[in-house]
């Protein structure tokens, strides 16, 4: 494939530049551009003057390869812009898919540490076989990263053991009309400061915000839009979408504006971060930057088809994360949101990737995993796996060293299954409720490796989870065929929404002991948007193309189901006050009978106690459906049980937090059907 755009015009001037600094870099002469092609036999510069220019009117400066290249880097400094100054590559090589080479100089390329990105509105994927001109590309965009006052904010450190996560969507949060935010201003950074007062009060700790790099929208069903992000074409520039003030230095400040307002509330900011592959997609799928520049040293090809992508990820690629060029992406963009951008941490999405080599296979010590652990700029950022990918490789409780903390999918899953009354269950339900020993009991005890969660923005929310037997996915447009068959759910009887109270009272009784044991299990625990006011989807199980109502936090459910956001706000409060307690490893099992647990395949209920010194908890979880009458062991220190949660009780005596408020039980307690009762001992 060949094809060239007019040549800069005649009198302008450039310098060679240099290839050490990647991206776009403003120096006291200029810009310095540099790109990484290793077996590009040509590159050009594109300089575009408005977003909706298409490809072949940019202006264009033809890279020499005797002046503007070293070694595998293409560099060049063009003196006279500013800041704001839209740009691509184009690269010019062998079209030989074969040999893993797909190079098309009539493709405009996004540079792969651009800063900032540009999206015209006459933007269209385009497949390899359509040609470039069927689309206005997106655009890289000239940042001034200085040009920003910090007014002395920080990562907050805080101690991670004391961490309280709210997983959430950057746009849903205030894009729906109830939010009260103004419209202009909806599902945007600068919209979600106006809610942060509400996080402080529901006592959360720090957010997890699902995807923000800039990712293609476009990358749906025909008539759809991707709205959780995890399709990437930007690792350094902040979704541009997502700004009030839609354009790329607007988005790069008011996500900092964000950042920094988060944490003058006291909250940590965690970014959900896809480096597993891109929204390049398949062997047909568009090129948008990686795959023109340096196809090969990006991704994992097929080893027995290099025109084919290795697909771990279930997207249609992978990137080659243990290669040296892919690891220093990686280890570079991490860098920038750290130094530039102040993120306290990260959820790295699939990230059993960065444990396959070349060929996709596991190794014992992936070359990725060690940058990350022992880089000095990271050193005090939270690094959070899902330590499993799409081609399999499930590695939860043997992920990494103890720098990583762990999404742990079997907390879920056996939490899930044990609430949900089924038979057997009782032993894996005490491993999660105590820290996970069985998978984690290598570690240092005292470093934090389980992540908590029952539900998260993959699956059902927690209203769904009680209300639907099965996924309900017709809307994504893929035949139901989209979305986990497995989801250890129960609707109590009536599938989705009912006007039956009975149903609906055991329901959100059903909620709270989600919610108990999700916060007070030893780990970090995290909440899905919503879940405190019963956010529903419907019953849809992979919403990614929900952008709309579906996948936004009504505000309305706040005073709707007041009682149960009062419920969740004082079991953070419990925590924070019992933390040290349930965290103590000193743990004793009980059945109904002291001392004797039931661990056998008819069993559905069991009790705990927690001491720490003086202090004493014991926590009831009866998933059978009908009543059980438990000993009570003694509180010690001439103390008596009181009473600060039966999640079987109406509002508000289902939870007190203050102790010395609640009511004192004395040798046994009678705990209803499908509840959950906590008691501490005090004077």
């Amino acid at each position: 494939m060949t094809g060239r755009a007019p040549a800069l015009a005649a009198g302008s001037s450039y310098l060679p530049g240099a290839g050490d600094a990647l991206g776009a870099s403003i120096t006291p002469d200029g810009v310095n551009f540099a790109v990484y092609a290793r077996h590009a036999t040509g590159m050009d510069l594109l300089l575009f003057d408005d977003v909706e220019t298409a490809a072949h009117d940019a202006r264009r400066i033809p890279l020499d390869p005797h002046v503007n290249r070293t070694g595998d880097y293409w560099h060049v400094l063009v003196p006279g812009l500013a800041p704001g100054q839209l740009y691509a590559f184009a690269a010019h090589g062998p079209w030989a898919p074969e040999d893993g080479l797909r190079f098309d100089p009539t493709r405009a390329l996004l540079d792969p540490y651009g800063r900032g990105t540009a999206v015209p509105e006459g933007y269209r994927r385009t497949r390899v076989s359509e040609p470039a001109t069927a689309s206005i590309p997106m655009k890289s965009v000239v940042i001034d990263p200085s040009a920003y006052d910090w007014e002395g904010d920080r990562p907050l450190s805080l101690p991670f053991r004391d961490t309280v996560v709210y997983e959430v969507h950057l746009a849903g949060f205030t894009a729906h009309p109830s939010s009260g935010v103004a419209p202009d201003r909806r599902g945007t950074y600068a919209g979600f400061i106006e809610k942060i007062p509400y996080l402080v009060d529901l006592g959360v700790t720090a957010v997890e915000l699902l995807p923000v790099f800039q990712f293609d929208v476009q990358t749906a069903p025909a008539g759809l839009r991707n709205d959780w992000g995890y399709q990437t074409v930007s690792f350094f520039a902040p979704h541009v979408q997502y700004a009030s003030v839609a354009t790329p230095a607007g988005a790069v400040d008011e996500f900092r504006d964000l950042v920094k307002a988060l944490h003058r509330a006291g909250l940590e900011v965690i970014l959900d971060v896809v480096y597993n592959h891109t929204a390049e997609g398949g062997a047909d799928g568009p090129t948008l930057s990686f795959r023109g520049l340096a196809n090969d040293d990006y991704y994992l090809l097929d080893h027995t088809n290099r025109a084919a992508y290795a697909d771990f990820t279930g997207t249609g690629n992978t990137m080659n994360a243990n290669g040296a060029v892919v690891r220093r992406l990686i280890r570079d963009s991490l860098h920038y949101w750290v130094r530039e951008m102040h993120v306290d941490g990260f959820r790295f999405d699939l990230a059993s990737v960065f444990k396959r080599d070349e060929l996709g296979n596991p190794i014992p010590e992936p070359p990725i995993l060690s940058d990350i652990e022992t880089d000095p700029v990271l050193a005090g950022t939270r690094l959070i796996a899902e330590a499993w990918d799409a081609g399999g490789l499930y590695h939860v409780g043997q992920f990494g060293g103890d720098r990583w903390v762990e999404w742990n999918g079997l907390f879920r899953d056996d939490v899930r299954s044990f609430l949900r009354g089924d038979p057997g269950m009782v032993g894996s339900f005490v491993q999660r409720f105590i820290g996970s020993p069985d998978l984690y009991g290598h570690k240092d005890p005292d470093v934090e490796s389980s992540l908590n969660f029952v539900t998260c923005h993959d699956g059902f929310t927690l209203n769904d989870l009680v209300s639907y037997d099965g996924k309900h996915n017709l809307a994504n447009g893929e035949g139901d065929r989209d979305g986990s068959d497995v989801n250890t759910s129960w609707n109590g009887g009536v599938e989705g929404p009912t006007n039956d109270p009975a149903i609906d009272g055991e329901r959100e009784r059903r909620i709270r002991d989600f919610l108990v044991v999700n916060l007070l299990a030893v780990g970090v625990p995290m909440v899905l948007m919503g879940d405190e006011v019963r956010r529903t989807q419907g019953g849809n199980n992979n919403a990614w193309v929900y952008d709309d109502v579906n996948s936004r936090f009504d505000w309305t459910l706040a005073d709707r189901h007041a009682d149960l956001r009062r419920f969740t706000k004082g079991l953070i409060e419990l925590r924070r006050r019992w933390l040290d307690v349930f965290e103590s490893q000193a743990v004793e099992v009980h059945g109904t009978h002291l001392w004797e647990p039931d661990y056998g395949p008819d069993s559905r209920s069991v009790a705990m106690t927690f001491r720490a010194g003086d202090r004493a908890a014991h926590v009831i979880c009866n998933a059978w459906w009908d009543p059980l009458e438990f000993e009570l062991p003694d509180p010690g220190d001439g103390r008596t049980w009181r009473r600060v949660i039966d999640t079987n009780l109406p509002a508000p005596d289902d939870l007190v937090v203050d102790a010395a408020a609640g009511a004192a039980v004395d040798a046994s307690y009678r705990i209803a059907g499908r509840s959950i009762v906590v008691l501490v001992a005090s004077d």
